[in-house]
């Protein structure tokens, strides 16, 4: 097959199609997707149904593969976990967040699917740590990479949400155990193209180390604010078996609550990355 790639905004984003994702991916068709990720941020892929299975083995393609901690899994393919509106509380999706930055490796990327989704609402914006870095002044730049930031599971998986039954509670309390706060640089560089990425988010980042709280809390806010401004975003309308990849290592992305009580049921398999620098 051949890939075609129609790029949707200057900062990020492409639609990729003339690929069956089902199928095992050539040496060829995974370096061009590896290409375009490289060069677009976060890829979207129309008329994709995909099974767990499919999901799974065309993420595993790139790198191995994360269970999550809290969020439901698919019985028999538990590296896919399942955000559906009518079983979980997913508000920790509508705020604008990098996947899973409290593990010492946060993910290389994520493979999101749509089964179901409300007739409309529930988009799904992106915005690029690449482009947000690359616009601040060259002073702001330069400070910024002297410093790092705390990163907290309990920030978007607060205990009153997630603790309600016995169960939830037991895997909230060994979530914390296993995965306490922890430091990453604010400003991260690219594993593979060297570019760099603002790599702070309202999602996890509680303060930067270096600074005093009041000076942390305010430059936080700025960064938040900037990131995610309109020129460094996207933002996708999904249809029914549609599929986004994209890289975790320099963009967070902010899933739109403004469909209730409409059901949305989206299926993610992560990609394990390495240490952030």
């Amino acid at each position: 097959m051949s890939l075609t790639i129609t790029p949707l905004a200057p900062a990020l984003g492409a639609h990729i199609s003339g690929i069956d994702l089902a199928q095992p991916l050539g040496a060829t068709q995974r370096e061009a997707i590896e290409q375009a990720l490289l060069n677009h941020q976060v890829l979207f892929f129309r008329d994709q149904p995909l099974t767990p299975t499919e999901q799974a083995r065309f993420a595993a393609q790139f790198g191995d593969l994360h269970v999550h901690p809290i969020y439901p899994k698919v019985a028999d393919v538990p590296q896919v976990l399942i955000l559906d509106t009518a079983v979980t509380d997913v508000r920790d999706n509508a705020i604008w967040h990098t996947d899973v930055t409290f593990l010492p490796t946060p993910a290389l990327g994520a493979v999101l699917t749509a089964k179901q989704v409300p007739a409309y609402g529930g988009d799904t914006l992106w915005a690029s740590g690449i482009a947000a870095f690359e616009a601040l002044s060259a002073p702001l730049r330069a400070m910024l990479e002297g410093l790092t930031a705390t990163h907290d599971f309990t920030h978007s998986f607060p205990l009153e949400r997630f603790g309600s039954t016995a169960e939830d509670l037991a895997r909230w309390e060994a979530t914390r155990r296993d995965y306490p706060p922890l430091s990453h640089p604010v400003v991260r560089t690219h594993p593979v193209s060297g570019r760099k990425a603002l790599f702070v988010n309202e999602g996890f980042t509680t303060r930067i180390n270096e600074l005093q709280a009041y000076e942390s809390e305010a430059l936080l806010k700025l960064l938040f604010a900037h990131a995610t401004r309109p020129e460094f975003s996207i933002r996708w309308r999904w249809q029914a078996n549609d599929v986004a990849f994209w890289d975790n290592r320099v963009t967070q992305h902010y899933a739109v609550d403004d469909y209730r009580p409409q059901r949305r049921v989206m299926h993610r398999a992560t990609i394990l990355g390495d240490a952030p620098f």
